[in-house]
């Protein structure tokens, strides 16, 4: 098999080089998400497993394991005799994700307090990048640099098993679909980033309540 280093990545046909560091599988599957942020595929639209195997180069066997991936993130979706096909996101479909995304977070924060007490470091650039993303009014950074700061907040926790069910909520596709299909805004909360670092800092006894609020406050709206 070959992987997917030149394959468009949507209608312009621009080439995108997937990192070497990730198994075929994710390089699919990323590929595939790209498609879907940029909206190479829309809403209700199929993805063909056959055309994108033909498009990277690859057997059709990794492309289906990753369109099963996305199928459990709820990207997608399949019906007999009428394939896979973008699902149609909708507003609740993020009003349970973030009830669910604020629990994990809390955990991860009460596991991580001490860890991050003694060394913040893993958090301060995602911190300095939203104050950036702010002044450049970049929203696609806002988005990607707020689940920088959380995915390493959850990694810091040192459990293999939340940082994956947390990953598994797909929270910064979801975010970006948000923006582009139900026109949600996103904030990056830059300050309150600032301000969850400082209470980590100073062994605040409440961080995951903190975070758990925090999470649920940013929860984009329409």
């Amino acid at each position: 098999m070959t992987a997917p280093t030149a394959a468009s990545s949507g209608s312009t046909g621009a080439p995108v080089t997937a990192p070497l560091a990730h198994s075929l599988r994710e390089q699919i599957r990323e590929h595939i998400v790209d498609g879907i942020v940029s909206g190479r595929w829309q809403p209700g639209e199929r993805i063909v497993e056959r055309r994108i195997a033909v498009e990277l180069e690859v057997s059709q066997t990794p492309v289906r394991e990753a369109l099963r991936e996305l199928e459990a993130l709820r990207l997608i979706e399949s019906a007999p005799n009428k394939g896979v096909r973008v699902r149609n996101l909708t507003a609740s479909d993020l009003d349970e994700i973030y009830p669910v995304r604020a629990g994990l977070e809390q955990i991860a924060a009460e596991l991580a307090a001490e860890r991050l007490a003694e060394d913040v470091s893993s958090l301060e650039p995602s911190v300095a990048a939203l104050y950036e993303a702010d002044r450049n009014a970049d929203g696609e950074s806002q988005v990607r640099h707020t689940v920088d700061f959380h995915r390493e907040l959850v990694r810091a926790a040192g459990n293999a098993v939340l940082l994956h069910t947390w990953e598994g909520l797909g929270i910064e596709v979801f975010t970006a679909l948000s923006i582009r299909w139900l026109g949600t805004v996103q904030q990056s909360y830059a300050e309150e980033h600032e301000a969850l670092v400082a209470a980590f800092r100073r062994r605040d006894p409440s961080i995951g309540v903190l975070v758990k609020e925090h999470v649920l406050g940013c929860a984009p709206r329409a």
